[in-house]
């Protein structure tokens, strides 16, 4: 997985005069926190953030705070403005090597469905797919082969097999499939 650089500065204040300046300033307050980690208050650029929040891929995040400081985490939860739409608050979660992760990752579909080329129409219900592994096998994507994709056929998360990585979305969920349309019904009447 693609590890992304992120600079902060350590903050002492909290309270909503002191987030408020801040976000006057351009910064954006966050929270780090993990297992053995006691909770770490710091600010970044919201510029500098857009990088990791403004993209589909999943990001292992180096966070350098006060330039000496250095924690490995990913994103957990993201507290964003109703209506501008502009990042209010980040929490980060602490990561090592030694425990798994549970994190989403993008969903890349490629082939071209058998069922799309007898006049089926393709749906994808899921962008993205939460799985649980160690950083060193976490995958930068899941890509998932519709080739075989026949008609009123789908492919649920409890379909996806992967090497050394446990899928923890509902097994149940609908990722994608291939639907009949009016016209595949009308072919194949005309057929028989």
């Amino acid at each position: 997985m693609q590890h992304f650089e992120l600079n902060g500065q350590i903050r002492e204040v909290a309270g909503k005069a002191a987030i408020k300046a801040f976000r006057k300033q351009g910064l954006v307050p966050c929270n780090l926190y993990g297992p053995g980690l006691e909770n770490v208050l710091f600010t970044v650029n919201a510029k500098d953030l857009k990088a990791v929040t403004d993209t589909p891929k999943a990001h292992i995040i180096d966070l350098v705070l006060d330039g000496k400081k250095k924690y490995t985490a990913v994103l957990h939860e993201l507290q964003w403005h109703p209506v501008t739409d502009i990042c209010l608050h980040v929490d980060f979660l602490a990561v090592n090597d030694k425990k798994p992760v549970n994190i989403e990752v993008p969903i890349v579909i490629t082939g071209h469905a058998v069922g799309v080329q007898k006049g089926g129409k393709f749906f994808q219900n899921a962008r993205k797919l939460r799985v649980c592994a160690t950083l060193k096998n976490l995958p930068d994507e899941v890509t998932i082969d519709i080739t075989s994709l026949d008609l009123d056929k789908k492919i649920k998360a409890g379909d996806v097999k992967l090497d050394g990585i446990t899928v923890t979305t509902d097994k149940d969920a609908i990722i994608c499939g291939v639907k009949t349309t009016r016209n595949t019904v009308v072919a194949t009447e005309e057929a028989a």
